[in-house]
């Protein structure tokens, strides 16, 4: 059985996290998957948005804690540094949008590469948990970059020294993530959010993109300057004159992602 399922659909790139039995947890194998995945997501022009979402009852219950104790797995460094970190940097490299479709519990690496993604919306029953305190290990996957950006430094400290559940509309009160989706409604409902990001000119979505990942290292003055570069970029796209001219004309546009 593949440790990740993968499709094509809408041009959206879905990418599905399928270990259940452990609740998606990662081992070397769907680490590696998903990173390859990804790779295909960002170099198949038909993929304009990526969609991930966990298989049964969760969405990823982080590190498979099986494979850190087998005498003949991965050491931990090798798990952070090949594992966890590639995946990580090319959610946020890759200049399409990406959203996280967190169905279940989402703990560990599998709540924070939760987090890194463009878009996070979870269902009312999911969880986050910065799990790591529990086992003696600090938060990795991006987790002591993106939680105190997104929810304040004092609160995400206490989340993660504490490892509390937070529970999606929590979640969503906090700025964790963008909204908790009802249960019965929450695969279509966080689907539409993919499909109608895929439809969007999606070349200037990854300009915004690039835009935010420098905002976090940018003073006011530099990214002033980044602005007008990628401002200028992007008005030379076939989608900015293809919604000039829809706006114009009072019609819908045709947005190709270029």
């Amino acid at each position: 059985m593949s440790t990740i399922l993968f499709e094509i659909k809408d041009n959206v790139g879905i990418i599905q996290f399928n270990r259940p039995t452990v609740y998606n947890s990662f081992n070397r194998e769907m680490a590696l998957e998903c990173q390859a995945r990804l790779d295909e997501c960002e170099e198949n022009d038909e993929v304009r948005a990526i969609y991930i979402i966990g298989s049964g009852k969760a969405f990823c219950a982080g590190q498979d804690l099986q494979e850190v104790t087998d005498p003949d797995g991965p050491e931990l460094t090798s798990i952070v540094k090949e594992h966890y970190n590639p995946i990580i940097e090319r959610i946020r490299n890759i200049e399409k949008p990406i959203v996280a479709a967190v169905n279940g519990v989402a703990a560990g690496a599998g709540a924070n590469i939760a987090l890194a993604c463009d878009i996070c919306v979870a269902t009312e029953a999911a969880s986050f948990i910065q799990a790591f305190s529990k086992i003696g290990l600090i938060p990795d996957s991006g987790g002591t970059f993106f939680l105190p950006r997104l929810i304040g430094f004092q609160k995400a400290t206490a989340l993660m020294m504490l490892g509390d559940k937070v529970g999606a509309a929590d979640a969503e009160d906090l700025g964790m993530i963008y909204k908790s989706l009802p249960a019965e409604s929450f695969e279509e409902d966080a689907y539409k959010i993919a499909a109608k990001l895929a439809k969007m000119p999606t070349k200037g979505l990854g300009l915004t993109k690039r835009a935010l990942n420098l905002s976090m290292i940018s003073d006011l003055t530099t990214q002033l300057k980044v602005e007008e570069e990628l401002q200028t970029t992007a008005g030379k796209t076939h989608d900015y004159n293809e919604g000039v001219a829809a706006f114009l004309e009072k019609r819908k546009p045709a947005f190709k992602g270029e």
